[in-house]
């Protein structure tokens, strides 16, 4: 088996053994608690340009499906994990977690301390790394020295969002789905409720949308810093008011961003399915998927037309908020799960709840 290196930009120096592609790769580290879900989790774009570290000790068991994926092309950087799973065992596995990786061209390390990782990125926050060979000619100064000197990626979501708009047909609400990098467990939500929604890319315009007579719009998921999607933010500034909305995770930051809020960067983020939230509006705490490593600032709220609705209960940070005039809300966690628990789900029907009383009160004004 060959030997593959983690080489953090704190001087860190990890050995362990090579799956998955050849090749080096550089990305931001960041690690993940979920059990179960790591299909899910290799597939989600919000983990666009990072190297995701597992902190459940065996990964692979259950191999790759068919049906659990996120998204056709994963944008991980790499994959570390403690124990990689050689022979799956599931009646629907098709590769294993090796396998797929090889053939999407990403390097993934296993046998580390994936508890001294986590440690490390707890206390420094998110680092940057590479993966590389493990081999004579790897100057580890130089390649400290390299990614101290790298700028850190900026721009996630148009390397993410589609290039063009398609439509998901259904015959029921009319939903626009703004996609900044989607989980496509929210379509999945959407059109179990026979939603009839058209995906567009994140620098849609306001008018393009509204030509479409939606009787929602949906702002996804995707990965980064919300201020650096400035042109999503402009187009939800000029949809408030206009129809409902529902957003979720950088669809929360970035209607935030428009109402006036401010957004900030978490030390190392808030990742896996197990963070509690609790509903300010009736006292019940949900657990939750979560991917995201930026939160809007609660104090900023204060002069804009938002009210908190949602917190986390680990670090007391912002994850709902609603609009005071408009039939507006937005979680900063995963209702559609995927992976995670599903206690959330209910969010999507009140937005269909949502759109057919704005529908109604139209009718009654005709």
């Amino acid at each position: 088996m060959k030997k593959r290196l983690l080489i953090l930009e704190d001087g860190t120096v990890f050995t362990g053994t090579a799956f998955g592609s050849e090749r080096a790769s550089q990305g931001e580290v960041v690690f993940t608690t979920g059990m179960t879900g790591y299909q899910e989790t290799i597939s989600d774009p919000s983990f666009y340009g990072q190297i995701v570290t597992l902190t459940y000790p065996l990964i692979g068991n259950y191999g790759i499906n068919r049906d659990d994926f996120e998204s056709i092309t994963p944008a991980i950087r790499g994959f570390v994990v403690r124990e990689l799973a050689k022979t799956p065992s599931n009646f629907r596995c098709d590769l294993t977690v090796d396998e797929y990786l090889t053939s999407k061209d990403i390097p993934g390390i296993e046998g580390i301390d994936t508890r001294k990782l986590t440690r490390i990125i707890r206390s420094k926050g998110s680092v940057k790394a590479i993966l590389t060979a493990a081999d004579e000619e790897v100057n580890v100064d130089e390649v400290v020295a390299k990614l101290q000197a790298t700028p850190a990626i900026t721009h996630h979501v148009r390397e993410v969002s589609p290039k063009a708009a398609y439509p998901s047909p259904g015959r029921g609400k009319r939903v626009v789905l703004i996609d900044y990098g989607m989980k496509h467990g929210i379509l999945r939500e959407l059109n179990k409720r026979d939603c009839d929604v058209l995906v567009v890319p994140y620098n849609t315009s306001a008018e393009e949308i509204l030509a479409w007579h939606p009787d929602g719009i949906m702002l996804s998921n995707g990965p980064g810093n919300p201020e650096d999607v400035v042109e999503g933010i402009e187009t939800v500034r000029n949809l408030i008011g206009k129809v409902p909305m529902f957003g979720i995770c950088l669809g929360h930051q970035i209607f935030s961003l428009a109402c006036g809020a401010r957004s900030f960067k978490l030390p190392f983020g808030h990742r896996g399915g197990n963070h509690p939230v609790k509903d300010l509006r009736t006292g019940r705490t949900d657990l939750t998927s979560q991917n995201h490593g930026y939160a809007i600032d609660i104090d900023s709220l204060k002069d804009t037309d938002l009210e908190v609705t949602h917190i986390a209960l680990n670090d007391g940070t912002c994850e709902g908020v609603r609009h005071k005039k408009y039939p507006i809300f937005t979680v900063q966690y995963h209702p559609e799960a995927s992976p995670g628990p599903e206690d959330s789900n209910h969010l999507f029907d009140e937005f269909i709840e949502m759109m057919e009383v704005e529908a109604g009160k139209g009718k009654q004004h005709a």
